[in-house]
């Protein structure tokens, strides 16, 4: 059967988990509709989700429809369980978005769909509750096609339908004006690439167009191909009511099978972490049942027992690993055990609830002898107050609470970190950039394999990796920075892993300790509704909190404040908005993400962080003196480092690249014109110069005895032309070899050498490639002879441009001289030298058409020797023939 893994997802109130019955019913899974109100829905099978009436928890059940087998996952629509909403889209083929009729798209449905936009995830909507009165079709579909996507099409209407999916494909555009239909296929297709989002309308209470919608998603989503290798994507950890662990996961390739050994070895996971374990049961759910399968082909949604190691978003087998969560908690809580209770213990315990959720980041503040946790809100708090009553039998109470603050810098900075003590060694250099809003944590290297091992790089980079940072403003987590691996350097005999971590961890600190820090603070998007004669109190309120609030909506006798507000100040805002209206208002609040905290000198003095006094983060370095490891404090740390990694940031740098290269360098393409005007510029400055290039051919110059002067054999520029290459320059500007460079420097070096032998010997002039080695501490340089060419390493302070422009001036004495290079500054010390420059675009031409024109030549000597092979085998044919050994 085809198998899709279908989502289904809501704001509060939008009748999502009724869908779900109804979807049940539909399908012949049940006999009679349940209903929340009635505490009795299929898929609320915890007993707090039946006494709140919401949805806490993920869960599946299995719709057979015609050929297909629908695993729906039932997912959280309250704000605080967004979380659990957000690991579930990772294994999702296509998603139903519940709407209501008469509330229309809430702040929390653009939430929710700015999820399912960052996982791609196909969409059908259903427009809910169109039974009652104030729903309206045309206007909220409107309102789907203006917040949400123009793609938005009512599928009651398959000329509407078709007319709507042309204009989304050029080609099925051409197709329908020339008469063709468009097909259930097209649309798919178009559903697919998220380009059409098919709307369908009804009200689920009274079982209207879910018959429709199910056909609609048979129809319309696709599940992917899938590999043959095995594939899966952990989405959650659970237990069941015996105790045992649950790894919930999709197969996301071949087949897993009972007792199958699992494991999460990858080529860079480090040695202590990789596990292996067998997959003890394989439980397909439908609500609170399972069956027992012996093996889940590619598509199947299934919970495995056995695995005491996975985690949510984790890949096994042939599927990558997820990445970071969009959703993080905004309030963070102290945990106050009972009396008697050990705190080590219950850590211990509380992982297990980690594990189950991850966005707790359940920690434990050794300073302080406090259990902190991270929550989304009061009703999450309150869900976790009672799990751990019903699990652990202890009555916890929390704190007051206190804001999750972020931390980010507004500028370029290089850090340094250096770890030396006694035969230990590792120096790590870092480029700290700022990022784009919400873009988190990035991680990059532009360091040079031949300068660190890119088995010590990927040390380096996993470091970075595995933990948060904390900030140095306030100890919060850093986020929205670009994290650049730039330079680093180990020793032979000395080097450990563990050096790696702690030169990494030192040069975070040290470059933020340098920079200008910005603190974050969390923010909602809020949706403030209440009678119309509490207006004024209420922007007053919002207008203390520093809120950004849009125009007031009059809806019937309410009033309806839409806008955005910082958590500080929405928090338990919500208590106060019943006490003033007397029960009649609602405030609904989303998470928007972080913006920089008004008052941030503030904020930073109340919390009272010190860096430098911080024993788990410091951000001094360590260095070797007189056999004994020494402390450097981090404001002298650059004056001692061992490596200079050639980052300036004081002075205008051009555009970073993307891939590893060792120095920036300014790009340079100008035309002969431009070269011409360039040299006049020059020539006015520092007087003329000879153009060795634009010396006439010896047979259109005068002979000494027609002028009667003596020539210097110098001044005849005769022998080969010479060409010389700055190595690395080129490999960055020329795409195919920067993609080989990304993976392996050498390999690059290599390629490139051999494009110049093969350009060498048409061209037949003396071609000399210069690579720098200038970063290489005590290099002598070296020059080697590879094939017909000769290869340069300068020796250590000394650049390519340098060995360049002296090797220009010499040479070009005598010889006439090209330089291929897009380096801007050495480009004009060539002009000045009188040698030819060609830039680094222009020599790609020119090295495709000579290599073009080699192929030419081979392809000519090839057909050449075919057809003297056979004019000779028809010689002999011949000879034989006349003497009468062969057939004529």
């Amino acid at each position: 059967m085809k198998k899709l893994a279908i989502g289904i997802l809501a704001h509060v109130d939008a009748g999502k988990t009724t869908l779900s019955e109804a979807l049940l019913y539909g399908a012949g899974q049940l006999r009679k509709l349940g209903r929340v109100d009635h505490g009795d829905a299929f898929l609320d099978t915890d007993a707090m989700e039946r006494e709140r009436g919401i949805t806490i928890f993920s869960k599946q059940a299995l719709l057979p429809v015609g050929d297909t087998e629908i695993t729906l996952l039932d997912t959280p629509g309250h704000v605080d369980f967004s979380a659990e909403t957000e690991r579930t889209l990772q294994v999702l083929d296509g998603a139903i978005l519940v709407i209501s009729g008469t509330d229309g798209v809430q702040a929390h449905t653009r939430t929710l769909w700015q999820l399912l936009e960052r996982y791609q995830v196909p969409v059908c909507l259903f427009v809910n509750k169109m039974d009652l009165s104030g729903a309206d079709r045309e206007a909220v579909l409107s309102q789907l096609r203006a917040r949400l996507s123009d793609g938005c099409v009512d599928c009651g209407d398959p000329e509407t339908l078709a007319e709507e999916a042309a204009l989304r494909d050029e080609g099925l555009l051409e197709r329908y004006l020339a008469g063709e239909p468009v097909t259930d296929a097209d649309v798919a297709a178009l559903t697919g690439q998220r380009k059409l989002f098919p709307c369908f309308f009804g009200s689920a209470l009274k079982l209207e167009g879910v018959e429709a919608l199910l056909e609609g998603l048979v129809r319309y989503v696709v599940p992917p191909a899938y590999p043959a290798d095995f594939g899966a994507r952990v989405y959650k950890i659970a237990r069941d009511p015996q105790g045992a662990r649950l790894t919930y996961l999709k197969v996301t390739g071949g087949t897993l099978r009972v007792k199958d050994l699992l494991t999460n070895r990858r080529p860079d996971t480090p040695e202590e972490e990789i596990w292996q374990e067998k997959a003890d049961q394989i439980r397909i759910y439908s609500g609170s049942k399972f069956t027992l399968a012996e093996e889940a082909p590619a598509g199947t949604v299934c919970a495995v027992t056995g695995l005491s190691r996975t985690y949510p978003g984790e890949g096994l087998g042939a599927e990558e690993d997820g990445g970071g969560a969009l959703l993080e908690p905004v309030l963070t809580y102290q945990l106050e055990l009972p009396e008697g209770a050990d705190p080590h213990t219950a850590m211990q315990k509380l992982r297990l609830l980690e594990e189950e959720d991850p966005q707790l980041h359940i920690t434990w503040n050794e300073a302080l002898g406090e259990i902190h946790v991270q929550l989304m809100g009061q009703v999450q708090l309150e869900i976790l107050q009672r799990m751990i009553r019903e699990r652990f039998g202890w009555e916890v109470t929390f704190g007051p609470g206190s804001i999750v603050y972020r931390e980010t810098i507004a500028a370029p900075v290089e850090g340094i970190g250096h770890f030396e003590p006694l035969r230990h060694y590792a120096e790590v250099h870092l480029l700290l950039e700022p990022g784009a809003p919400g873009s988190g944590i990035r991680i990059a290297t532009a360091c040079p394999e031949d300068q660190l091992d890119g088995r010590w790089q990927r040390l380096v980079l996993t470091h970075l990796k595995e933990r948060e940072h904390p900030g140095v403003l306030t100890g919060s987590p850093i986020t929205d920075l670009k994290i650049t691996l730039v330079a680093g350097r180990a020793h032979v005999k000395h080097t450990e892993g563990g050096d790696f971590r702690q030169a990494t961890y030192r040069a975070v600190r040290q470059g933020l300790m340098q920079a200008e820090n910005i603190l974050l603070e969390p923010w909602y998007d809020f949706r403030l509704e209440l009678p119309a004669d509490q207006v004024g109190r209420a922007m007053m309120d919002l207008q203390r909190m520093n809120a950004r609030t849009d125009a007031p909506e009059t809806m019937g006798e309410e009033t309806v404040l839409t806008g955005a507000a910082p958590v500080s100040g929405l928090r338990d805002y919500g208590q106060e908005v019943t006490a003033y209206t007397r029960g009649r208002g609602r405030l609904l609040c989303t998470p928007r993400g972080y913006e920089p905290c008004a008052d941030q000198a503030a904020v930073v003095e109340a919390l009272g962080y010190d860096p430098e006094r911080d024993p788990d983060n410091p951000p001094d370095s360590v260095f070797c003196s007189h056999g004994a490891g020494v402390i450097v404090k981090w404001n002298e740390v650059p004056a001692h480092a061992h490596v200079d990694s050639g980052l300036r940031l004081d002075a205008p740098e051009p555009e970073e690249a993307e891939t590893p290269q060792p120095r920036q360098r300014m790009d340079y393409a100008g035309t002969l014109a431009q070269d011409k005007e360039l040299q006049a510029i020059f020539e006015r400055t520092y007087g003329a110069v000879k153009r060795r290039d634009f010396i006439p051919p010896r047979e259109l110059r005068r002979s000494p005895a027609e002028t009667g002067e003596k020539r210097n054999i110098k001044e005849a520029f005769s022998g080969p032309e010479y060409l010389l290459v700055d190595g690395y320059n080129i490999i960055f500007a020329w795409e195919d070899l920067k993609a080989v460079a990304r993976e392996n420097l050498d390999a690059a070096r290599k390629q490139l050498c051999d494009l110049l032998s093969n350009y060498q010997g048409l061209k037949k002039n003396r071609v000399i490639v210069v690579f720098d080695a200038y970063k290489v501490k005590g290099g002598l340089g070296s020059v080697e002879r590879y094939h017909n060419i000769h290869v340069v390493y300068t020796k250590e302070a000394e650049t390519a441009d340098a060995y360049i422009e002296k090797a220009t001036y010499e040479i070009g004495k005598t010889h006439r001289v090209k330089v291929a290079t897009s380096d801007g500054p050495e480009q004009l010390i060539i002009l000045g030298h009188g040698a030819l420059r060609l830039s680094a675009s222009a020599f790609r031409e020119e090295m495709d058409q000579t290599l073009r024109e080699m192929g030419r030549i081979l392809s000519a000597n090839n057909q050449r020797k075919k057809t003297g092979a056979l004019r000779s085998a028809l010689e002999r044919a011949r000879e034989d023939a006349g003497d009468g050994k062969g057939d004529a």
